[in-house]
């Protein structure tokens, strides 16, 4: 488990309604400053699909990279404390590493996104922290069981969206290795990386 410093001072409150709160005005997702998300950071995938998460993704714009998400919103930051960082060690250690493969875009509503297979590896660590906090449900419960996903664009029309799925068709498929779940936190302007926690028991 490695902690990053210098997250800063979290904001108040410890509902999931926190998370769903008003934050930032262009926010396709809005969230209060102490919002915690676990997700697997892709940066051999963000190399790909950065330029164009950048004019088209809200959460690159507040510093998320690409990735696939375990599980948004978390606890809030002040209720992470040593014993639920330790909680999170201890599941993300009974699940392996895996390779996850990007053959293709997909699209919900005014989202463009990349699906993750297999997508298995990722539906066990959402069930292992669900299990574990079983008040915290994905995405507030609002969106039932959402498929997992990258996402590259949620804003822009669908025409733009066939831009720029046109533009990766010849870079994929594409292949990334997960080894770890990050614990990121969102400090009322960017998301920072808190916590990553390997995955996989250290005496094998």
């Amino acid at each position: 488990m490695r902690e990053t410093t210098g997250t800063g001072t979290a904001g108040s409150g410890t509902a999931e309604a926190d998370a769903v709160a008003a934050g930032g005005e262009d926010e396709a997702w809005p969230v209060a400053a102490g919002t915690t998300s676990l997700s697997v950071a892709l940066p051999v995938l963000d190399r790909l699909v950065a330029p164009w998460r950048r004019d088209w993704d809200t959460a690159a714009r507040h510093g998320g990279i690409a990735h696939a998400t375990v599980l948004f919103p978390f606890l809030h930051r002040e209720r992470v404390d040593r014993e639920v960082r330790a909680a999170l060690a201890e599941e993300f250690a009974a699940h392996p590493p895996f390779e996850l493969r990007f053959a293709g875009c997909r699209r919900f509503p005014g989202v463009l996104w990349l699906r993750p297979e297999p997508d298995a590896p990722l539906r066990a660590l959402t069930a292992a922290v669900t299990a574990r906090w079983p008040g915290r449900t994905p995405y507030a419960g609002l969106f039932g069981d959402l498929d997992p996903h990258v996402t590259v664009a949620n804003t822009g029309d669908a025409g733009q969206h066939d831009l720029i799925e046109a533009a990766l068709a010849p870079c994929l498929p594409l292949a990334e290795r997960v080894a770890a779940v990050d614990l990121v936190v969102f400090d009322g302007r960017r998301w920072r990386e808190w916590v990553r926690f390997p995955l996989g028991r250290a005496d094998g």
